[in-house]
């Protein structure tokens, strides 16, 4: 392989490419390499709906099955031009189910050049399981992967699993089923779903929304909310609210709403039928929300193929590591962050759950990725990197707080219309340690230049003297007291001001 000049791609890394051929869609992904927190070179879709007819006739439409055919032949070609020399390819339930089936993968292996592996039902869901537990951070629920011509649906609790079951209830097969009835492909999903006796045991617990036609009701959703951030990863609701908008979309047959068009006109009109088989399994499981997935059997597969050292890692903090090696001045110094903020935040009286130091960690390592744009506006390239990076194993609120606390790192303390629509998303609790953050890192940056080998030599604690009139002092060895100056003691007093505590130097 021919290293590129790029310095934008991780070292040592060779694409790993991926042909999904699905009931709806055949895509090709090629990913920069096979790690923890993979990063997309290049993804395309051809929507050829292989299980079209299937149920009434067996078999494959011949059309659907040229078009996907032709649509290997460019993939093949596509991956070859990323140079991508290892590909994984893997078909679902329209290639499972068909007489003609069989024909189709040896006539898709030989443009190819690849063996394709056809998941059972059982495999489907199992890579279903790992896509969430891929991609999520402590993942608790049911998964739901709804595919053109089957919906696999299995339990996840934490890193394992346990046993999926494959039903007939894809968008494209249900549309066909029920002949355009509403009410029949309803009637005919409760009757299946009443069978999956796992299904109560999500009661409270989360519904984890896997595959395109699902994806695509959560852009709908977004849409008609005017929410803010765009990003299908692990966008949330509660379960009456997704109720009433699964009800919404089932009865908006003519689908007249401009936020109709943010769905492209292939998924459109299978989405009542997602609504149904949606509204169907949360009236069954009844649990606490519904989270979308961008993560389903491709990432699952692949994730599959990881050693276990590199699956037992945080995605988060894996990707964050690797975008600071890529874009900051001193990743050096980005981790030795991490590790110095965990320590000086419980002087300031806050006691950080889980969640909040992954966070916490994740913006250290992401707080210098802005340094090449102009000093006026590295805090809004800041927070646009953050805001719409693909970070995974992170919840809308965790992705505000990072991008936030980056954006007052550099722009100071105070909100303004630039903060405006994701301070909408994260919590107030949130919001506090953004800012908290966002102080400690203005004073580090300031006092260490942004390299590596001072701040772990810096600490805030009580002051020597109780009745100083101090709350906190910051200790600085005095071989580092050149360092002092005017702008440092100017940060320190925001941080000061910030958090109601008196704050002062002292040398030692």
């Amino acid at each position: 392989m021919v290293e590129s000049e790029a310095q934008g791609r991780l070292p040592g890394m060779e694409p790993v490419s991926i042909v999904d051929i699905g009931s709806n869609s055949v895509r090709l992904v090629i990913y920069e390499g096979l790690n923890r927190a993979p990063t997309m070179l290049f993804n395309e879709k051809v929507m050829c709906g292989l299980g079209k007819g299937l149920a009434q006739t067996g078999n494959m439409d011949a059309q659907s099955v040229e078009r996907a055919l032709t649509a290997l032949k460019r993939f093949r070609a596509l991956a070859t031009q990323a140079r991508s020399r290892t590909m994984f390819a893997i078909a679902t339930a329209a290639a499972r189910e068909a007489k003609n089936g069989p024909e189709f993968i040896r006539q898709a292996e030989l443009i190819l050049g690849q063996k394709i592996r056809v998941l059972s039902g059982e495999e489907e869901a199992h890579f279903s399981a790992l896509g969430i537990v891929s991609g999520y951070f402590d993942a608790d629920g049911i998964v739901g992967d709804l595919g053109g011509g089957s919906l696999e649906l299995v339990d996840v609790r934490g890193k394992g699993h346990g046993t999926g079951l494959t039903t007939p209830l894809g968008g494209l097969r249900l549309s066909e089923f029920s002949g355009g009835s509403l009410t029949k492909a309803a009637n005919h999903t409760r009757k299946l779903l009443r069978g999956v006796d796992f299904l109560r045991e999500g009661e409270g617990r989360t519904f984890y929304a896997v595959g395109g036609t699902w994806r695509a009701l959560a852009k709908l959703h977004m849409e008609l909310r005017n929410y803010p951030l765009h990003m299908v990863q692990d966008y949330r609701l509660g379960l009456d609210e997704a109720m009433v908008f699964l009800d919404e979309v089932i009865r908006n047959k003519e689908q007249k709403e401009p936020a109709y068009q943010s769905v492209s006109r292939s998924r459109r009109a299978l989405l009542p039928y997602g609504a149904v088989a949606m509204r169907e399994v949360l009236a069954e499981m009844k649990p606490s929300r519904v989270s979308f997935s961008q993560q389903g059997v491709r990432e699952g597969y692949l994730y599959s193929l990881l050693p276990d050292a590199e699956k037992a890692q945080d995605p988060l903090l894996s990707a964050a590591r690797e975008l600071a090696v890529l874009r900051a001045r001193s990743p050096e110094h980005a981790r030795e962050l991490a590790r110095w903020t965990g320590e000086m935040v419980p002087a300031f009286g806050i006691r950080e759950t889980v969640e909040e130091g992954r966070y916490r960690q994740a913006a250290c390592l992401l707080a210098d990725i802005s340094w090449r744009a102009h000093p006026d506006y590295r805090g809004l390239q800041a927070l646009n990197l953050i805001a719409h990076g693909a970070f995974i194993g992170i919840t809308h609120p965790g992705r505000a707080f990072i991008a936030l606390a980056n954006y007052y790192r550099f722009e100071g303390l105070n909100d303004d219309h630039e903060t405006d629509e994701l301070s909408t998303i994260a919590t107030p609790r949130l919001l506090e340690l953004a800012k908290l953050l966002g102080g400690l890192l203005r004073v580090a940056y300031v006092f260490s230049a942004s390299m590596p080998g001072i701040v772990r030599h810096l600490r805030f604690e009580a002051p020597k003297i109780p009745q100083s009139g101090l709350d906190l002092e910051f200790v600085v060895p005095h071989e580092y007291s050149a360092f002092s100056g005017e702008r440092i003691e100017g940060r320190l007093q925001q941080l000061s001001k910030l958090t109601g505590k008196k704050l002062a130097f002292r040398f030692e």
